[in-house]
Order: C-alpha cells, then structure tokens, then sequence
C-alpha cells in the first residue's frame, strides 16, 4: 500500500476551513464514491482503494491515505492533485 501525507498551511479560521473540508469531502463522494464523516477535527473517509483522512487545525490541513494495490500506481498523479485542490481552497 502506497501512502499519502500532505500538509497544507492555510489563513482560514477553523471553521472555514472544516467548510472546505465539507465540500471537497461531497465531491469525493460524488466523483469516487468514498463515504465519510467527521471524528474530531478530521474527516475520516473510505472507498474502493483509498483510506483515509482530512485533520483540520488553526493553521493547517493535513492529508492522510492509504492507496490500495491499484490506486498506488497513481500515488504521484494523486498527490498532485491532492497539492493542487488544496492550493487552489486554501491559497
């Protein structure tokens, strides 16, 4: 298994930023399927090949997963896009 672990500083209050969690998390849901809720301050979530979680801080986001056997030949491809979507929510 592949792993992912990505932070990402941000300027939102706690809140905001558990806001964008909240929307990135439907999309995922939406484009991969990936079911979630929140345990504390992460957004924990699973779907066929992925686990794992978005922790949300004053001042950072911190991404976590573990890519199954068929998603791990993308781990690079993915945390690019991870990097992108949180550059672009939390520039």
């Amino acid at each position: 298994m592949a792993k992912i672990d990505i932070r990402r500083e941000h300027g939102k209050s706690a809140a905001e930023a558990r806001a964008v969690v909240e929307k990135v998390a439907a999309r995922m849901a939406e484009k991969f399927g990936t079911k979630g809720g929140w345990e504390g301050d992460a957004y924990a979530f699973s779907g066929s090949g992925v686990k794992g979680a978005i922790a949300v801080s004053d001042s950072d986001v911190h991404v976590t997963a573990e890519l199954g056997m068929l998603l791990s030949a993308f781990k690079g491809k993915i945390e690019d896009e991870i990097r992108g979507k949180l550059n672009e929510y939390f520039a």
